[in-house]
């Protein structure tokens, strides 16, 4: 991902790339010599500091800072400090080729760093910079066409082309199911290990390890209980699948050969992908529409058909963000509580 967008910019007007990936100078965001120096904090607020931000957003901004530095020298301007006029130009460049949304990101990552540096007039503050980033959302829109759903009705359907007892027809019953009812992102459904599984009286609980909400790594606990229903119910899947591989440690979802034979290696999170685009492609869907996060999507959505409260889903689906799964919520309200059926099913 790194110089992506730059390079983008380049090719098309020219340049070469710059032969050489090397961090830019500059870059303040979870520095630990700035933190270790300032003589005003105490040890234990050195410490809250280091971990303050999780590592993978640290690298984000790094990135987002170089792409930044490598366009400023491509232009021969100043990147630190640097002119809220060149904050400007540079996301208009930006938006030749990226989403609103991903200046945006970008916006935020200078805007970070510069504060992080002690800049008193921190150039992305200014006035300029906020109507620029606003007309380039007016002009390229910040709706984000994700992949559709899976609903409930859609997994009952995938699960007819899963009634034999073909190993692989076992293990994609399971991801399906555990994907769905786990509202899982499809790196936590690959991440999964057979010691973060307890399996209860009542149904599954299972520890993600790690999770892109959970930015200190303290894990977070998901339920799963046991359904009437055995064919839909995701506890009995995994049991099958866990018995029938004789997987007793590590990885719980793995790939398989040609000649169907289990893998030591855990499944790709690009592999459970597929696993939803070949399914959905039997129903006669399109399967571009489709992908992993679908399952996360679909519980969502179909939770909030079945009016289950905003709060219980977000307790499911582990969103911080309200906005998110408000979104999900009208999507079905859209659908369930559309006049058109009001007007069609009206038997006066």
């Amino acid at each position: 991902m790194r110089k992506r967008l730059f390079l983008i910019y380049a090719k098309t007007k020219g340049a070469d790339p710059l032969p050489k990936e090397t961090d830019a100078p500059n870059f303040f965001i979870g520095r630990s010599d700035t933190i270790a120096n300032n003589e005003k904090l105490s040890h234990k607020s050195r410490q809250s500091l280091y971990t303050a931000r999780a590592a993978n957003t640290v690298d984000a901004y790094r990135s987002d800072w170089n792409d930044f530095c490598d366009w400023c020298a491509y232009h021969d301007l100043s990147s630190f400090p640097a002119e809220p006029e060149t904050i400007v130009n540079y996301i208009n460049d930006l938006a030749d080729n990226a989403k609103a949304n991903t200046i945006a990101r970008r916006i935020s990552a200078l805007t970070e760093n510069f504060d992080a540096a002690g800049v008193k007039d921190n150039p992305c503050r200014f006035p300029i910079v906020r109507n620029a980033l606003r007309g380039i959302k007016r002009m390229k829109g910040t709706i984000q066409h994700g992949k559709a759903p899976v609903l409930f009705d859609d997994i009952k359907e995938m699960l007819t082309f899963l009634e034999g007892k073909d190993i692989q027809q076992i293990r994609d019953r399971a991801i399906l199911l555990v994907g769905f009812y786990g509202a899982l992102r499809r790196s936590e459904l690959a991440g999964i290990d057979v010691e973060d599984l307890k399996f209860t009286r009542l149904g599954l609980l299972i520890t993600l390890r790690k999770s892109k909400t959970d930015q200190f790594d303290q894990g977070q606990m998901i339920a799963i209980p046991m359904v009437k229903d055995t064919n839909l119910c995701a506890v009995t899947a995994l049991k099958n699948w866990l018995d029938m591989s004789g997987i007793t440690t590590g990885p719980v979802f793995r790939g398989l050969t040609k000649g169907h034979h289990i893998r030591k290696t855990r499944i790709s999170d690009k592999a459970i992908a597929l696993i939803v685009k070949h399914y959905a492609e039997l129903m006669g869907m399109n399967p571009d529409d489709y992908g992993a996060h679908s399952l996360r999507h679909g519980f969502a959505t179909s939770a909030a058909q079945h009016h289950v409260e905003e709060r219980q889903i977000m307790r499911q689906t582990r969103h911080k963000s309200q906005a998110i799964v408000r979104r999900y919520i009208d999507e079905a309200d859209r659908l369930v509580d559309s006049p058109i059926l009001k007007i069609t099913e009206d038997k006066s």
